[in-house]
């Protein structure tokens, strides 16, 4: 089906349904009324269904067409393993409870029509009842399968506790599963309120008890990307290994310019690069990005397969690359003392960190020495002789990267930029895939100024090809919701601190200087938790609308081509500018594609990192069923009616249940802390021993209690 009819012909019907003249029609109505023959009937089923699924209508009882009412709202379904559960729905703050018994048998992540019965009073959610099954969420279901003793069925235990039935699976169906296995079971019958969904094993992932399997139920309970397609891996013999004169010709020779890259002791994909000296009062700072786009055709099957995938997930024990190892690791790594294609922006910095002049230029250039963060620190912060002795030649160099970093980075303050230094998890793991160790992964100072280095070229780019007026994708973050904010500010009140809120928006710099009043003090944590949860999530688009977080106008994704499939799109787009112009041609081919390319690289960005988030919580809870019984000291990083949450200098947290406690407690939303009728409370913030009591690995769980001292 041609893309561009079918959204044309989608459009005339939104139109139609929308007019004001309308009055609801059933499918074949519509098809008499607009005229559409036998051989569309499906189009028009198709554009129907979807619009349902969009909101922009409902089907009524009889099977007309309807515009959405007030009382009618389509939404996804997640329940409870209660029974009852919530309909979430999108652009809404508060979601719709929904009785077990006016759920039509909706499972998780199903796409429902809701007829709203009771409209919300204080302390209340609105109730609804589900009236259609829009869409289903999921045809697979990932878990571990389980026969009946005498085996001739069995069934599929579901990974994720949202799915509150398990999947029945027929003798015949089982796919030579045993009892043990990680299953992908492909559902074939939803079942009712007396039957269960019923599937068929369509894979099997491997032995619970294997090395690595669990990981990779993960991956595959989000739908990550295994193995490169067959067409993919042909194109890459077409790949040279080495770069050629042929594509040297024309482009900017940076090779004579000292360079490094700085990354991870272990990365091994190095998509930019660094040069930078000195004249007069102003620095020359190089930023080289890897030019993946030369070896990345545009509608290749690489190409294809890089932007289905959007970006690469780091798991906690393996990388699911956007690029093949071939191209990451190889011919577009910027790897130490080979000719390597790169993209630079080359800026001209004065004393006050004004960007004055830039380039943005094809180049080649020639890495002299691959840095570790590490290695970087050892000399800009620690000043250790011996790494001043092992990286001669390049000592002045990180140095001043240090000072022009510095300068960059007070810059940002000034304009309000916010740095949410929140601590990212590092696991250690076994060869068996069990974790050894779980720390706060190190932010170190080297990583910081590449960090600076990196916004500063993004924003330059986002800025020129801003006021180049041509389609572009770039990446958004918008002002927070007004009523969050607000909520924030009642919040923060109880604890002394105040934000100023102007016309129904906070300036970005009102949030620094909380954070900055906040620092080192007990409510800390759970004051950047909930100023991280008021603000929008960052997102790609192609209207350049600004990023709150930074405070930037103009911000873009620019210096991530290996990993990120935005950076390699605008890549492209400036080759083209650069070489030749867009044609107006090529111009409406660009703003026809990139709304889809920049929707694409934020839900598969959104899902790399639900994934990740996932696999550090399993790890987390197989960590700490080894340490059952041991007392540790955390801090209260959460209050809840059902307990507190407390974090572990590790980064582990675990729950403390309101109902483990000694004595009588009540929650106090207003202090956010457990009051006890004895007089003792439990404060946000407070400082406290807790002995890990459980660690469940399926629902990826951590069970604390407050430890008093007493036992041995």
């Amino acid at each position: 089906m041609d893309d561009e009819l079918f959204k044309k012909r989608k459009q005339l019907v939104d139109e139609l349904i929308h007019d004001k003249a309308y009055v609801p029609m059933k499918a074949k109505e519509i098809a008499v009324l607009m005229g559409v023959g036998k051989d569309d009937r499906q189009m028009l089923q198709d554009i129907l269904d979807g619009l349902v699924f969009e909101g922009r209508c409902i089907l009524s009882a009889k099977g007309k067409y309807c515009l959405p009412s007030k009382n009618e709202v389509v939404g996804v379904y997640s329940p409870t393993a209660n029974g009852y559960g919530f309909v979430i729905v999108d652009g809404e703050e508060d979601d719709i409870f929904v009785h077990e018994r006016d759920s039509l048998d909706a499972m998780y992540g199903d796409s429902v029509q809701v007829h709203i019965t009771d409209e919300a009073v204080k302390g209340r959610r609105r109730e609804g009842i589900i009236v259609r099954i829009i869409k289903r969420g999921y045809t697979e279901i990932v878990g571990t399968f389980d026969k009946d003793m005498k085996g001739d069925y069995g069934f599929v235990i579901p990974d994720n506790t949202r799915f509150i039935r398990d999947i029945y699976i027929p003798k015949g169906a089982t796919a030579g599963a045993v009892a043990g296995h990680k299953v992908v079971a492909h559902i074939t019958d939803y079942g009712d309120d007396r039957h269960n969904p019923e599937g068929e094993i369509v894979k099997i992932i491997g032995h619970k008890d294997d090395p690595g399997t669990d990981i990779l139920s993960i991956a595959e309970a989000f739908a990550l990307p295994g193995e490169f397609p067959d067409e993919v891996k042909a194109q890459l013999s077409l790949v040279p290994d080495e770069v050629t004169n042929a594509d040297i010709g024309g482009r900017h020779d940076f090779r004579k310019l000292l360079t490094v890259t700085i990354d991870g002791e272990d990365a091994k994909d190095l998509d930019d690069a660094i040069t930078i000296e000195k004249k007069g009062d102003n620095y020359r700072l190089g930023v080289h990005i890897a030019d993946v786009t030369n070896y990345v055709t545009e509608n290749s099957a690489l190409d294809k397969e890089a932007c289905k995938r959007g970006t690469s997930v780091y798991l906690v024990d393996r990388v699911i690359p956007m690029l093949p190892h071939q191209l990451s690791n190889g011919i577009c790594s910027l790897n130490q003392g080979v000719d390597r294609l790169a993209l630079s922006c080359m800026m001209t910095i004065d004393p006050k960190g004004n960007i004055i002049d830039h380039e943005i230029c094809e180049s080649v250039i020639n890495v002299d020495k691959r840095m570790s963060y590490t290695g970087v620190k050892r000399v800009i912060v620690d000043n250790e002789p011996a790494a001043i002795e092992e990286f001669e030649g390049f000592v002045d160099m990180f140095r001043l990267m240090d000072e022009l970093a510095g300068i960059l980075r007070a810059k940002r303050h000034a304009r309000g930029s916010i740095d949410f230094d929140f601590p990212e998890s590092k696991i250690t793991l076994d060869d068996k895939g069990i974790p050894t160790s779980v720390a706060p992964y190190e932010r170190t100072a080297a990583n910081k100024l590449i960090e600076d280095f990196m916004l500063a070229a993004n924003e330059t780019v986002a800025e020129e090809y801003f006021w180049s007026q041509l389609p572009f994708v770039y990446r958004v973050h918008d002002n927070p919701d007004p009523e969050k904010i607000r909520q924030l500010g009642t919040f923060i009140n109880n604890f002394g601190y105040s934000i100023k809120i102007s016309n129904e928006e906070v300036h970005p710099k009102e949030l620094q200087k909380l954070l900055e009043k906040i620092d080192g003090s007990d409510e800390e944590a759970l004051i950047v938790r909930l100023t991280l949860r008021s603000m929008k999530r960052a997102q790609y688009s192609t209207d350049c609308t600004g990023h709150f977080g930074l405070a930037a106008k103009y911000y873009t994704h620019f210096t991530s081509p290996i990993r990120r499939y935005p950076d390699l799109q605008i890549h492209r787009i400036i080759k083209e500018n650069i070489r030749s112009g867009i044609s107006d041609k090529r111009i409406k081919h660009y703003e026809a594609i990139l709304p889809g390319v920049a929707k694409n690289a934020s839900t598969t960005e959104r899902r790399a990192d639900d994934a990740e988030r996932e696999c550090d919580k399993l790890k987390k809870a197989q960590y700490m069923s080894m340490h059952i019984g041991e007392v540790f000291e955390g801090v209260i990083s959460g209050v809840t009616a059902w307990g507190m949450y407390v974090e572990l200098p590790s980064t582990v947290e675990g729950l403390v249940s309101i109902k483990s406690l000694k004595g009588r407690f009540e929650f106090s939303a207003r202090t956010y802390e457990l009051i006890g009728t004895g007089g003792k409370s439990y404060k946000l913030g407070e400082h406290i021993k807790v002995k890990c009591t459980g660690a469940d690995t399926m629902l990826k769980t951590i069970d604390f209690e407050v430890y008093d001292g007493r036992e041995e």
